[in-house]
């Protein structure tokens, strides 16, 4: 009897102890903070104020999850669709969480062009926001898949230079694309090839319409677009892979896995792109689509601790496009085939610090390596030997390096109605290559700038700005800008800017000579700068209520550009092409759209807009202003019952002028035809949203080369024009994506 009693004495002993050391329950109740529904399967961290105990835990179905705790900490949950919450929590204590959805614009943190990060409703630039989880249920798989769905955003494909943009009736080489602020380098004709930027790495985009030269110098005309990677998560190891498959022959493969421990943060990602070419009448074996296979490679470490933050990224691009040539008599069994090799790689260092309560000072160091390959080969189809030409136009490598050093010294406290920005900007481009003029050139723009924020009411705030730079071609204009921001009432606001622009030719637009089957385009050194005069205006409204929220927004712009660079014909017989000055070209319009959600079921955006181009030139023929009308329409409706979202994107784009110039001087124009494209899909996540499927169709109008009419018969400037039409698209097709995402906390 007495052993008895000295067991179950012993016995509630370990019980006590256990219940000591496991500690008590304390339980989270999650809860949408619009719908008031429950968030399941949430992640949930959790850790002591003493750092002695770590414990992770994923919400139930109904939003639920008990932790047993020994002492007071602080617990962060996260879930898919939803801004990160952070609390404390306490053994014992039973709290219920609201997480926000970010689905609403106005809780988006933007911070391209920022003196720090902030949302964007408190942004007095115009910024638009497209996050990752917009860009999964478009199912784009580059920049220019998503850009061209996009309001007053035109693009234009060319089989060898590949993708581009114009933005405000402007073209790419007016817009300046960055990643993680860092210019991208390698432009062809101006322009970025954008198919070249692949998504599947992205945080999100942020795009800013009109002039920023004030902060982000040459290029930067029409707007910035800057791409932000994925640089962190909560979870302390995060995994994904993804697979795509496009009915035209698309194949695309990715993964990325991320490390978080303590102060650091390690990941990796890489990708393969593959497309097996296309024509609209498929009898030869050149492609008007050509064939290519992509890599990419990204690494990146960084460090968080207190108001310390750096990062360390290295990224690498290798395309490989295929240029096959017709068969050639008399027996048909020899072609011409050439290759085009591009590599990139992008290393880049920023270092952001807190200085005292409200000042940042951020660095940013970058080196950039482009080049691009050229070979053409003899081929023999019978015995599939090939040799290389000894053409010496058939052979050739164009390499270019770009040095960046940025640094800015920043107050910013919402508080004060004194806020500024200093900084330094830094850049070197070298070119390389045979049909490099001498072989070797180098340009340099060194800038300094400074930007005031004032806000002498709780209404009203004004940014002016400047900057002084020093080009070494060309005597760099004091660039200045002038922003605005009002708000009429809490959910109204007026934005307004006036600005001063300078954009240096490029290297390639200067020395560069570009010579294959479709260009023959010759640089021009006596070219001059070009300077503009910006005005944009934009008034927005959004009204949120606990389920339902809407909105509209109406913009408007006039860019005047003086010295504007195009291309003009020298020889029509021979096809050449070189760069010349415009005395003036004016891109103007307007946009008007409309924002609707009844959350978290229906989302519609609605838009309209119209872009005017119009050239100007002394003593040679007025070429009137032609304004095209863009159409968006846009739906997403998830069926809450089965967990189906399905999307719908519709897009007119209207007729759209292309201005050249002849060779006595004359401007003459082209005008591709308007058209329609409609993609749709549907998508569902699986085990606990671990796993993603969607499936759709794109260009259901199915597209492919569209008319182009004008003085020119069509051609433009490519002898390979098509006879009078613009490749658009690939036709209908259909793709299926799969996406597996762990998480381990």
């Amino acid at each position: 009897m007495k052993f008895r009693r000295h067991l179950i004495v012993v016995f509630l002993g370990v019980l006590l102890t256990r219940n000591t050391v496991s500690g008590q329950e304390a339980r989270l109740n999650l809860r949408d903070a619009r719908s008031r529904e429950a968030v399941a399967f949430a992640h949930i961290l959790f850790k002591s104020f003493d750092n002695r105990q770590t414990l992770s835990a994923v919400a139930d179905i109904d939003g639920k999850v008990v932790l047993g705790i020994r002492s007071a900490g602080i617990v962060q949950v996260s879930a898919l669709g939803y801004n990160v919450v952070s609390d404390t929590l306490k053994p014992g204590q039973q709290k219920q969480l609201s997480l926000q959805p970010q689905v609403f614009n106005m809780d988006e943190v933007v911070v391209t062009g920022q003196y720090s990060p902030q949302p964007v409703d408190k942004s007095i630039f115009r910024v638009k926001v497209i996050g990752a989880r917009h860009i999964e249920q478009r199912a784009s798989n580059n920049l220019n898949e998503l850009m061209t769905g996009e309001l007053n955003i035109r693009g234009m494909v060319d089989g060898a230079l590949g993708s581009r943009i114009t933005l405000q009736g402007l073209g790419g080489e007016h817009i300046k694309f960055l990643i993680d602020g860092v210019p991208v380098i390698g432009r062809m004709n101006g322009n970025i090839d954008l198919s070249q930027l692949n998504l599947y790495n992205v945080k999100q985009i942020e795009i800013i319409e009109g002039p920023m030269s004030v902060i982000y110098g040459s290029n930067a005309l029409a707007g910035v677009i800057n791409i932000l990677t994925k640089d962190q998560t909560i979870a302390r190891i995060n995994s994904r892979a993804e697979g795509y498959y496009e009915s035209v022959g698309v194949y695309n493969f990715n993964a990325s896995a991320t490390a978080s421990r303590n102060r650091w943060t390690i990941s990796t990602a890489g990708a393969g792109n593959f497309f097996e070419g296309y024509s609209a009448v498929d009898t030869t074996r050149s492609k008007r689509w050509k064939p290519k296979r992509q890599y990419n490679a990204d690494f990146s470490a960084g460090y968080a601790y207190s108001g310390t933050r750096a990062r360390l990224n290295v990224s690498y691009f290798n395309e490989l496009l295929r240029d096959k040539g017709n068969l050639l008599k008399p027996y048909y069994e020899t072609a011409f085939d050439s290759d085009f090799t591009t590599n990139r790689l992008t290393t880049r260092f920023d270092l952001s610090q807190k200085v005292l309560s409200n000042r940042n000072l951020n660095v940013l160091a970058s080196y950039a390596y482009y080049d691009r390959r050229k070979n053409t080969w003899f081929k023999d189809l019978t015995t599939l030997d090939k040799v290389l030409t000894n053409n010496i136009y058939d052979q050739d490598t164009s390499r270019f390096d770009q040095w960046l050093l940025r640094s800015e010294f920043s107050k910013s406290d919402m508080s004060s109605p004194f806020n500024y920005q200093l900084g330094i900007d830094l850049n070197m481009e070298q070119g390389y290559g045979r049909r490099i003029l001498d072989k070797y050139q180098q340009i340099g723009d060194y800038a300094a700038f400074l930007s005031l924020k004032l806000q002498p009411t709780s209404r009203l705030m004004l940014q002016p700005g400047a900057r002084y730079s020093y080009n070494t071609r060309y005597k760099a204009p004091l660039v200045y800008s002038l922003n605005m921001k009002y708000d009429l009432r809490e959910s109204l606001s007026l934005r307004a800017s006036a600005a001063k622009g300078f954009r240096a030719p490029s290297l390639k637009e200067l020395y560069l000579e570009f010579v294959d089957v479709n260009h023959n385009i010759r640089g021009n050194e006596n070219l001059k700068a070009e300077s503009s005069q910006n005005y944009n205006l934009a008034l927005r409204y959004h009204h949120e209520k606990p389920s339902y929220d809407y909105g509209f927004e109406m913009s408007l712009f006039h860019n005047a550009i003086t010295n504007s660079i195009t291309l003009a014909a020298l020889n029509t017989a021979d096809q050449l092409y070189t760069y010349v000055n415009l005395d003036r070209m004016i891109s103007q319009g307007y946009q008007l759209q409309f924002n609707n959600r009844i959350y978290p079921w229906l989302e519609l955006k609605f838009g309209v807009g119209q872009t005017g181009r119009q050239q100007l030139q002394n003593n040679k023929p007025r070429v009137d202003m032609i304004y095209s009308t863009d159409v968006i329409a846009q739906a997403g409706y998830t069926w809450r019952k089965t967990g189906l979202r399905f999307g719908t994107y519709y897009k007119y784009n209207g007729d759209y002028p292309e201005v050249f110039v002849a060779q006595d001087g004359t401007i003459f124009r082209t005008i591709m035809q308007g058209y329609h494209t409609l993609d749709m899909n549907v998508s569902r996540e699986f085990f606990e949203r671990k796993l993603q499927l969607q499936v759709g169709a794109k260009n259901l109008f199915n597209n492919t080369n569209i008319a182009v009419l004008g003085d020119s018969g069509g051609g433009g400037i490519h002898s390979g024009g098509g006879g009078g039409s613009s490749p658009v698209g690939w036709g209908r097709t259909f793709f299926v994506r799969m996406n597996v995402n762990f998480d381990k906390f």
